[in-house]
């Protein structure tokens, strides 16, 4: 995913494990109580690397890990929620 504006990642409810590792994204403005962080698979493990490199980040933020599935073979994805206050 590339030029991840608020708005895009609202309407889709999903970003890239990189916009979130190079500190791209503000999500304290994000209106859904659920997102999904993708990252693509390379080798040596490195798309699982930045993943859950992610899920760290928001898990500071206040959003919990519910799970993780590759979905097309080529991508994996992280599924979050934000907590309630």
């Amino acid at each position: 995913m590339s030029n991840e504006t608020p708005e895009l990642i609202a309407h889709r409810r999903m970003i890239s494990a990189r916009t979130i590792l190079e500190n791209k994204a503000d999500l304290r403005p994000y209106p859904h109580r659920h997102l999904a962080i993708v990252s693509q698979l390379m080798a040596a493990g490195e798309g699982i690397t930045q993943l859950l490199a992610a899920v760290e980040i928001l898990d500071r933020f206040g959003w919990d890990l519910i799970n993780v599935s590759e979905m097309t073979g080529r991508q994996v994805y992280a599924f979050m929620r934000q907590r309630t206050p």
